[in-house]
């Protein structure tokens, strides 16, 4: 019922009221509970407290981050923003002393731009950009007695401390083999599952959202291997044998995919043995016996070879390393200065300035009464800004509800806990709440709310309740009108600009595919970009259509491209197994190419995009 009365929403009210579904992750849930309150417990002993509400602030902002995966993705997901985070409290604290409003307006706005930027060169620049600019507010306007440099050690002490406990504690089911690498194992094992479940839905109407899951699935266990070695040298054996089953999965995918595309139904033996290999990999044991499927078709017989491939590999451990996304400096440079880039960039730096200037004329004004937390206000707007994070309308819904609610908790909380000791419990039972928060922004705001407010009166600061409802709400308002004003260049920049690249990929692997050429390392390394490019240009077109009508119809048309280029990609997986069996394409293949790229060339017209990249007809 729920959902029925969702989807009958407007997408920009439906999406402010849709969640996140999945288990605890209670792993997650114990990191929370043992970073931020025994941090500031072990400050508040030692008659430090200020410094504890530093360390304790940034293990926040790493819980936040502390999302499902691997160890060694963790390393990058929680390290860097934190690195950005504490150079920018540093900058903060030197830069603001003695600095006049005016000037730091100036400074502000100006990192604004550069952080928004970079936000556009995926989720861990986001992130950096995020705390970037949320330390420098802080360092700016944060009343401590410690110099910046203690205040960025203490940062990094308490982000590094939650990243400690990510490496370090066993998460469950982490029992078989090297627990160091149980993310990692769980995450090729549900890539198998996802070519089982593919498989399943052969000739369905589920078939194309199955393959929406399997390119999540592989995008999921690359991230999870692409990070630093756990061990010093790569000899371990727990390594190899998860790189090379990686690898193996590949050639699975791409049967799988051409299958799908055919259409035509499969037995239960074509289906049971990726299953068979999802629990080797969970088990951390040799793939055993594997039902063989018969090999009447193209697509069939490589589904067949890719198994026995597989069977090989999980017994020998040996193959090929193919995990790693290989992004150079140039691209990522690209991705910050192109239209996304200076879109992100341009929308951040107006609010993020803006909110600046007003808590700044704020502080200095007579009728609104002393604002000790004026950098409130602007590290409000950083959440509320980032295009990356949401809808603009749902984000502003949430952040608002959010805090009301959580501001209303502390202050019940607040009349009856002992102090200090209540109030450090209490951070710790929000930081362990953090994780499962994160699902909903309103959740994860009330959560942070509580959390903020504690460490406030742990710093020795009255309740300060009404005063963040208070920001919170002016943040909203300035970010509504803010986010939009008229900007220079085309709206939508960010989408389109992720759409030629999901174009550009797409064409790189038809025309290798077409080329002839037998390299399937380098073919299947440009499908999975192809395949991840595109997932990652509907997220972005997902975002826009939930905005209000005046935004969204800057990226009206987009998905129709998106969806166009997807059974494009499809198309040619399915021509590149057919060339592997027979070393020519059926009539079917190429007349469904001239016809996809002929719909892609109207769809690219009726969206009026003119960016390079795309692949067009002829």
């Amino acid at each position: 019922m729920y959902r029925r009365v969702v989807r009958a929403l407007p997408p920009w009210l439906a999406h402010a009221l849709r969640a996140q579904r999945g288990p605890v992750p209670w792993s997650a849930v114990v990191r929370g509970a043992l970073a931020g309150g025994p941090v500031l417990f072990v400050a508040v002993v030692v008659g430090r407290p200020s410094l504890g509400v530093v360390a304790t602030l940034a293990a926040m902002l790493a819980g936040i981050n502390d999302r499902p995966g691997s160890r060694r993705a963790s390393v990058r997901r929680l390290g860097v923003p934190a690195l950005a985070g504490a150079a920018g409290l540093l900058a903060g604290t030197y830069a603001g002393q003695g600095t006049g409003a005016v000037v730091q307006t100036l400074l502000l706005t100006g990192l604004g731009l550069l952080a928004g930027a970079v936000s556009a060169a995926g989720p861990v620049a986001s992130a950096a950009g995020t705390q970037l600019l949320v330390g420098r507010a802080v360092g700016a306007g944060m009343p401590l007695p410690e110099p910046g440099w203690q205040r960025a050690l203490a940062f990094l002490v308490g982000a590094g401390w939650l990243l400690a406990l990510r490496l370090a504690l066993p998460t469950p089911g982490a029992l078989a083999g090297d627990y160091r690498f149980d993310g990692e194992r769980k995450a090729v094992a549900d890539v198998y599952d996802a070519v089982g479940g593919l498989l399943d839905a052969v000739g369905t109407q589920q078939a194309s959202a199955r393959r929406a899951a399997l390119t999540a699935a592989l995008d999921h266990a690359q991230d999870a291997l692409a990070g630093p070695r756990l061990r010093r040298y790569a000899s371990s054996a727990a390594e190899r044998r998860l790189h090379a089953r990686y690898a193996a999965a590949l050639p699975l995918a791409e049967a799988a995919t051409a299958l799908a595309w055919a259409g035509d139904g499969l037995g239960e033996r074509a289906c049971a043995g990726p299953r068979l290999l999802a629990a080797a990999v969970r088990g951390d044991t040799g793939a055993g016996p594997l039902p063989a499927p018969d090999r009447a078709m193209p697509a069939l017989r490589a589904l067949d070879d890719a198994l026995l491939h597989a069977a090989e590999v999980f017994d020998q451990g040996n193959g090929a390393d193919l995990h790693t996304r290989r992004r150079t400096a140039k691209d990522l440079l690209r991705a910050t200065a192109g239209v996304g880039g200076r879109e992100y960039g341009l929308r951040v730096a107006l609010c993020f300035g803006a909110g600046v200037a007003l808590a700044q004329a704020l502080r200095h004004s007579q009728w609104y009464g002393p604002h000790e937390h004026w950098y409130w206000l602007p590290a409000t707007v950083v959440f509320l800004v980032k295009p990356d994070l949401g809808p603009l309308l749902s984000r502003v819904l949430c952040r608002a509800a959010g805090t009301v609610l959580g501001a209303l908790v502390f202050a019940a909380c607040a009349a009856v806990l002992p102090r200090p000791e209540g109030l450090v419990a209490l951070v710790a039972l929000s930081g362990a709440l953090i994780p499962v928060a994160t699902r909903h922004f309103a959740a994860q705001t009330a959560v942070v709310t509580v959390l903020v407010l504690a460490l406030v009166m742990v710093g020795g600061e009255p309740q300060a309740s009404v005063s963040r409802i208070a920001e919170t709400l002016l943040a909203c308002a300035l970010v509504l009108v803010a986010g939009h004003l008229p900007m220079p260049g085309q709206r939508g920049g960010g989408v389109r600009a992720r759409l030629a690249t999901a174009g550009g990929a797409a064409q790189a692997y038809l025309a290798h595919v077409m080329s002839g050429s037998d390299d399937r390392a380098a073919r299947w390394t440009l499908r999975r970009e192809a395949y991840r490019t595109l997932a990652e240009t509907r997220g972005a077109i997902a975002r826009a259509a939930a905005e209000l009508p005046a935004l969204a119809r800057h990226t009206e048309g987009t998905d129709e491209v998106a969806g166009t280029l997807e059974r494009l990609v499809d198309t040619t997986t399915a021509c590149a197994v057919h060339l592997d069996d027979s070393g020519r394409l059926t009539p079917r293949h190429t007349r469904r190419l001239a016809e996809l790229l002929e719909e892609l060339e109207r769809g690219r017209r009726r969206a009026g995009l003119r960016e390079p990249g795309l692949p067009v007809a002829g």
